[in-house]
């Protein structure tokens, strides 16, 4: 009987199983007929649960991470792109770093960094801690990366505000220059884990959505869709009994609701043993033998929370 041989590491596409769980409607694109006002509505739904889960950090963490990573599957569907759009807040607080990314297809993960004894000494004053004492100062990102052939893309401010949407908000009047209004919501409801996220964002008037719209009106516009927008409830946005569509009409039906086709979500770590044997293979034979323990090396992927153990002789690396 003949066995066939393990595919060398750098040849071995394989990874743990994760949850293979697609949103279809997860996010639905919209704009208001004749008015300056385009937007996302997004709702993970269950995908929510099953990414945040998967990590051990406290709850008020997980929450924040949450709302990173609807308003990351809002800003992605807002492009024209082939690759990943990520956020990256990095600060002295408790949370000492959040990265969350979505690729162009709707592949959502995210990591927290805490340091869990700060966490739990904010908690004992601070129940509900907002995303600015969790995160402290420091610098919020947003970066495009479509590839090793192109450059990132990448807009970096002071992290300004005190939750993650005015934070966001902020990003987008001082680097882009443009109205942008972001709420983000995100809570561990009696079915786990729920997130979602609205952005709408103002667009030229002048050969736009109606060049006979004069900048006063479509100011007035604007202002209109900014008031109907903030009557939003989370239990609202949480609520997987209530479509997208019917949401949508609760806000704007009179004001030319058009809605868009609707995109999906999905669970979307993209390592593998392939990945991570590549970047080994970077490492000096010194620090690999440094890593080795009894004839293993072990790397831990921190978006899906799963460890890949390699034989030391199959890897390589570079000389010193």
């Amino acid at each position: 009987m003949t066995t066939t041989p393990p595919s060398p590491a750098f040849l071995d596409a394989s990874r743990p199983d994760t949850p293979d769980l697609v949103v279809p409607q997860g996010i639905l694109p919209f704009y208001l007929d004749q008015r300056p006002v385009r937007g996302r509505l997004v709702r993970p739904g269950v995908l929510t649960d099953t990414l945040l889960t998967r990590h051990d950090n406290p709850d008020v963490v997980l929450q924040l991470a949450g709302e990173a990573l609807a308003l990351v599957a809002a800003l992605a569907s807002s492009l024209k792109f082939q690759g990943s759009f990520s956020l990256q807040a990095k600060g002295d607080g408790p949370v000492e770093l959040l990265l969350a990314d979505c690729t162009d297809s709707g592949a959502l993960r995210f990591h927290a960094r805490s340091d869990d004894a700060q966490v739990a000494e904010l908690l004992k004053t601070t129940p509900n801690p907002t995303a600015a004492q969790l995160l402290g100062k420091g610098y919020i990102a947003f970066s495009v990366d479509q590839g090793p052939d192109t450059d990132i893309h990448q807009g970096i401010v002071e992290m300004n505000g005190e939750s993650l949407s005015e934070m966001s908000a902020h990003y987008f009047a001082t680097s882009e220059q443009h109205a942008c209004w972001i709420r983000l919501f995100c809570e561990k409801t009696l079915s786990g884990w729920r997130a979602g996220a609205l952005v709408m964002e103002k667009i030229a008037t002048d050969g736009g959505v109606d060049s006979t719209l004069t900048s006063e009106e479509g100011e007035d516009a604007w202002e209109t869709a900014v008031t109907l927008a903030s009557t939003l409830t989370a239990r609202e946005v949480l609520d997987d009994s209530l479509s997208s569509a019917d949401l949508l009409y609760r806000l704007f039906h009179a004001e030319g609701l058009m809605a868009g086709q609707p995109r999906a979500l999905a669970f979307g770590c993209r390592c593998s043993r392939a990945r991570l044997s590549g970047i080994l293979e970077t490492f000096p034979l010194d620090d690999l033998d440094h890593m080795d323990q009894d004839g293993t090396i072990t790397m831990h992927c921190s978006f899906c929370n799963h460890s890949f153990h390699f034989q030391r002789d199959e890897i390589g690396g570079r000389a010193a």
